[in-house]
């Protein structure tokens, strides 16, 4: 399975997220291209620990049961919920949302498996590095997927 602790990994991701434009359009969801970008930030930001959310109550009671879909071979599919504190919906440029999410991308590979953070997931709980560098990736192959990238 592909970890963006793989640089194979990270270079394939960044040259999807190069090949976004301002006037992508979503196969679904909500968000438009930049939003999406801002998202992704702020997940690499929770699994690096610079974002700490607490755990969703729902997630308490079946996360460590599901678990096995954030770190599997199997692609996210569509349209899954999202924690309310990682949902963007305010007007974002999208340069510098490509920019940020590239350096943010390059960053969680530098800082390896020991510069991830130990703080639970919201929805899945304790995942060890070697979980979020495979949930990492699934997230962001998910949603360049849904720009078509």
């Amino acid at each position: 399975m592909k970890s963006l602790f793989q640089p194979e990994a990270v270079h394939d991701v960044i040259s999807r997220v190069e090949t976004l434009q301002p006037a992508t359009q979503r196969l679904w969801g909500k968000m438009d291209v930049a939003q999406m970008m801002a998202h992704c930030c702020a997940a690499l930001d929770m699994a690096s620990g610079q974002l700490s959310l607490p755990r969703l109550f729902i997630g308490r009671l079946i996360g460590r049961f599901v678990r096995p879909i954030y770190s599997n071979e199997k692609p996210f599919s569509q349209n899954n919920p999202t924690d309310p504190k990682l949902v963007v919906s305010d007007q974002r440029d999208f340069v510098r949302e490509r920019e940020q999410l590239k350096v943010k991308i390059r960053q969680f590979y530098e800082g390896g498996e020991a510069k991830c953070t130990r703080h639970p997931h919201p929805f899945f709980g304790s995942l060890t590095p070697q979980e979020w560098g495979i949930g990492m990736y699934k997230h962001l192959d998910h949603h360049l997927r849904q720009f078509g990238a």
